[in-house]
């Protein structure tokens, strides 16, 4: 069922972002609790501000309302995806070339699973990771889960 939700959602989005200018990161409809959140996450060049949010929520939660996909109650949020976003889409990869970067995979690379460093090189298939010891090459398709990472 919840791959269903963000299916419609992500039709019912993605005319809304592209409108407004802005990019789809990501949506996720979990339950926490008691209760079930439907998430949507996005982004622009300069950032997005509470207003890019207020109306994109605006305008997603009429859709919503229209359409009706989810039978339960839920909270709609509408936010950036934050400092540490994650990477999905290969722009998101592309773009992530020289910043810090945390990386697990689905089965052991090079005897590990956690990689975390400055991602140097991305050519579609793999990833180069400079990690304190050494570089690394993760092949994409061995990737459970990306992100930028903050550097203390």
């Amino acid at each position: 069922m919840s791959q269903d939700v963000i299916a419609v959602t992500e039709q019912l989005v993605t005319p809304i972002v592209e409108a407004e200018n802005l990019e789809l990161v990501d949506i996720e409809y979990v339950k926490e609790g008691s209760n079930w959140f439907l998430r949507v996450y996005i982004d622009k060049e300069d950032g997005v501000d509470i207003e890019d949010c207020g109306r994109v929520s605006e305008q997603l939660s009429k859709k919503l309302d229209e359409v009706d996909p989810i039978p339960v109650a839920y909270f709609l949020e509408v936010s950036s995806p934050g400092a540490e976003r994650p990477l999905k889409q290969e722009k998101d990869f592309e773009r992530a070339v020289g910043k810090h970067v945390h990386v697990t995979t689905t089965e052991p690379v090079n005897g590990d699973t956690v990689f975390e460093g400055e991602l140097i090189a991305y050519d579609g298939i793999q990833l180069t990771i400079k990690e304190a010891k050494a570089a690394v090459e993760v092949p994409k398709e061995k990737i459970a889960s990306a992100r930028l990472a903050i550097v203390f």
